[in-house]
């Protein structure tokens, strides 16, 4: 792929181009289309790229990315129809918009519907992707460009509010942890800024760990609880608490929502 065009100049799509710029795409090869005049300057000064509030690049892109706001995708699709040539690849980040709710207006393009989450801005997003039919050959492509930006799995459609509701939303029960640890340390006597970062390191070399070695979370947390030991008795009244049961019931409670807003 050379080129690479965005529909939309937010917060996501600076993420996405931050981290592709001088890596996957050169930054002349970068193209965004925002309907702000000022943003589009913005843009263009921070990362060099071609940004205007029209998108005259449709024919010229390999690889297309979608990414408005839930409420302007129906409007955005249909301006899109018949103007995206079929070798391109559009993809796009509209959480709970189905596949079938895009091919309408794009009955015989490749569409590739994802699910990042907030992460993308440091390189570190999990995201979930379903290729439609004529999207089957492209995964490979797909892996390729948001591996830049973290991790990408392929996940059968049905099974998109469940990434919504673990991955999509679970930064939010990260920084929530982050929060409760920090005030636990300090309350132990430590400063507030030594103890969001004693949490927040923790938190990440703990997930780097599970990466890394491909075990069981349980396993690599008995390696670190030692009988009658200190960190025993703190799962112990995490257990009690219910932390684990309530972190459960967080995914399957935002799962919910998530079809219930898409239906």
């Amino acid at each position: 792929m050379n080129k690479v065009g965005f529909i939309g100049g937010g917060a996501l799509a600076e993420s996405i181009v931050r981290g592709i710029s001088g890596k996957l795409f050169a930054p002349e090869d970068i193209f965004v289309c925002e309907i702000r005049p000022a943003r589009c300057e913005e843009l263009s000064a921070r990362y060099g790229v071609n940004a205007s509030t029209t998108a005259d690049f449709l024919s010229a892109v390999d690889l297309l990315i979608v990414a408005v706001k839930p409420k302007d995708a129906e409007e955005t699709f249909a301006a899109l129809s018949g103007k995206v040539p079929a070798s391109t690849l559009i993809t796009y980040t509209v959480a709970g918009l189905k596949l079938a709710n895009v091919e309408k207006f794009l009955p015989a393009n490749k569409i590739v519907r994802l699910m990042p989450n907030v992460a993308v801005s440091v390189a570190e997003s999990m995201t979930a992707y379903t290729l439609n039919k004529f999207a089957a050959q492209d995964g490979d492509t797909i892996q390729k460009f948001w591996s830049t930006l973290g991790r990408a799995v392929e996940v059968d459609e049905k099974l998109m509010d469940a990434v919504t509701g673990l991955s999509g939303s679970g930064p939010a029960y990260a920084f929530l942890m982050i929060d409760a640890l920090s005030d636990g340390g300090v309350a132990a006597g430590l400063s507030r800024a030594a103890a969001i970062e004693l949490a927040a390191q923790t938190l990440l070399g703990a997930a780097k760990m599970v990466l890394a070695s491909g075990e069981h979370p349980d396993v690599l947390r008995d390696k670190v609880t030692s009988p009658a030991g200190t960190t025993i008795e703190g799962v112990r009244v995490l257990e009690r608490g219910g932390v684990r049961s309530a972190l459960i019931e967080a995914v399957l409670a935002a799962t919910e929502k998530s079809k219930n807003r898409c239906s």
